[in-house]
């Protein structure tokens, strides 16, 4: 059976590394999209605007397929790279961490700079509430009035909710299952044979 959840973070957390001076202020965010991202990075920009570098990285959607590390001009790999990798260890999506950096006057070096940023995503990690959520299908149904019962038991035996729900001669409504249940409820739909479904 394929896997239909995945990781993310439940709200934002901070976390933050020093080193020789270096301040490491890390701010991980849950995000949907691209311009979520961009609005936090923005923001974060704005407020820390005397920070040397504002290193991020994020991974967007359940299969993981976007995803993006920056290093703001920090030597190649040093910043986005390691923050990425946290996010990776940690099998998070749909995350943002930025990491904001003070320069304290000492050079860390390059494996100094992304053990610095490593350890600062991995604190926002930690001070982060992790949650699991479910890869869900929504469906429409519609039908004559008299089929409400055969669709209501369906909804139980499946535990679901129904959503944006219109009940008149003709009804409809929507539900959303987990991908996992999402072939066996649209059998079970199917052979009432007086009900249409539909996928959203």
């Amino acid at each position: 059976m394929f896997d239909d959840t995945y990781k993310t973070i439940a709200a934002p957390s901070e976390g933050l590394y020093k080193e020789k001076g270096s301040k490491f202020l890390a701010f991980a965010y849950p995000v949907r999209t691209q311009e979520e991202v961009k609005a936090h990075l923005d923001r974060l920009r704005k407020e820390y605007f005397d920070a040397r570098h504002h290193c991020y990285a994020y991974i967007l959607g359940p299969r993981k397929d976007a995803f993006r590390a920056n290093d703001d001009g920090e030597p190649s790999g040093t910043g986005g790279r390691p923050i990425h990798g946290q996010l990776l260890s940690a099998d998070l999506t749909d995350t943002l961490i930025v990491v904001v950096r003070y320069f304290g006057g000492i050079l860390l070096g390059a494996s100094g700079l992304a053990n610095a940023y490593k350890a600062a995503a991995r604190d926002a990690i930690d001070h982060a509430t992790i949650v699991e959520k479910t890869i869900d299908c929504r469906y429409r149904l519609s039908f004559k009035y008299e089929a409400m019962n055969d669709v209501m038991r369906i909804l139980k035996d499946f535990d679901l909710k129904p959503l944006n729900q219109q009940f008149d001669l003709d009804c409809t409504l929507e539900v959303s299952v987990r991908q996992s249940l999402s072939v066996r409820l649209y059998d079970a739909v199917r052979d009432l044979r007086t009900v249409a479904i539909e996928v959203l």
